[in-house]
């Protein structure tokens, strides 16, 4: 169906397989890559990018459905759900072949069962405190393991909770983990995958790849900290685009939007941009955001509303109906900016774009 909506996120998949490259560079041939494609490619929707996924050996998500959608889209090689699912959801794991990292021998009991053979991670809380099996508990927990011969374990990895802000937290975590993968071999055997670095692990443990890392936000091409750009090259990979759909001039004194949030202190012109909250867009954003036009910022006004926004143009050259709007191209506007903005985070920033925004795939 052919697109016609003016507002859209632009993704480039030659940004994303430069990123890709850049940190198989970074890691070094012993590591292989394991990209984080959750939350459908934090909200880039490379995940459908048939041509580009089909290329890695595994990825990983974080629920079933997104593993199912892999598979419902061709994607036949391994799929690793980080986060133990729910045991409602065993039937599609077996059904659907999806690997799943585990922590719990009721769960590994219950999938079991259901499976001829299924193939399972092991998740150890070396101290993020969220998931996995204590370090002190896991002898217990492999003698248990070793009685259900139909439970391949494939990998075993942790999760660094302060890799950017806490290094001698996180050597104390990689110590425990080295611990947990040597007893874990001794009583098992090898194990295919080991793996405990994600985005700001691999940019600060480099000597502690393993052989699988999972880069996240920094494949998208963004900061996983603040100089995330000094230690290695990378592309923003999408930008977030609209057009001018109204335009008017109005007097001094004229109300803007919602709860007459913003009064024009001047003659003012004023452009209506079809993108609002129920886009993804914050409302945090109202009287104090940018967009960019004709390569210039120009202040939202007003209240964001649910389906557009309105932005004073006044000091924009020549502004035009159907001008080109970008809430953020990665140059004037960036993703931190927008996040520094609306207190969040840049993973959240693009991750929120709503599914009614469609996304256009740039070569």
């Amino acid at each position: 169906m052919k697109i016609t909506r003016p507002t859209v996120m632009e993704v480039d998949l030659n940004a994303f397989e430069y990123n890709v490259q850049k940190i198989k560079e970074f890691v070094g041939e012993k590591a292989q890559l394991m990209p984080v494609v959750k939350a459908n490619g934090y909200g880039t929707y490379i995940n459908e990018a048939k041509n580009i996924i089909n290329k890695f050996e595994i990825v990983a998500v974080a629920i079933v459905d997104e593993a199912i959608n892999l598979r419902n889209s061709g994607y036949e090689n391994d799929i690793l759900i980080l986060n133990q699912p729910a045991r409602e959801e065993i039937e599609k794991i077996v059904e659907y072949n999806i690997t799943v990292g585990t922590c719990e021998i009721e769960f590994i009991e219950e999938l079991s069962k259901v499976s001829e053979k299924a193939k399972i991670h092991i998740e150890i809380d070396t101290g993020m405190g969220r998931t996995g099996i204590n370090p002190k508990e896991l002898p217990n927990f492999l003698d248990e393991l070793k009685k259900y011969s139909n439970i391949e374990v494939e990998g075993i990895y942790t999760h660094l909770s302060s890799p950017d802000t806490d290094f001698e937290y996180t050597q104390n975590q990689l110590k425990l983990f080295d611990e947990s993968v040597n007893l874990a071999k001794e009583k098992l055997g090898d194990i295919k995958y080991v793996h405990s670095l994600a985005s700001n692990g691999i940019l600060n443990f480099k000597n502690s790849n393993y052989n699988l890392v999972r880069p996240g936000i920094i494949l998208y091409g963004y900061k996983s900290e603040e100089n995330t750009y000094e230690k290695i090259d990378l592309k923003p990979v999408c930008s977030l685009k609209s057009k001018i759909t109204f335009l008017k001039e109005v007097e001094e004194g004229t109300s803007i939007g919602y709860s007459r949030k913003f009064i024009t202190n001047k003659k003012a012109k004023i452009a209506t941009i079809p993108i609002g909250y129920a886009d993804g867009l914050s409302r945090l954003l109202s009287n104090k955001g940018f967009v960019v036009i004709n390569g210039k910022k120009a202040p939202i006004v007003g209240n964001v509303c649910m389906d557009s926004i309105m932005v004073d143009v006044s000091e924009i050259d020549s502004v035009k109906l159907g001008e080109d709007v970008y809430i953020w191209d990665n140059k004037i506007i960036t993703v931190e900016e927008i996040a520094s903005l609306t207190n969040a985070i840049n993973y959240e920033v693009i991750s929120t774009i709503s599914s009614r925004v469609p996304r256009i795939y740039k070569n």
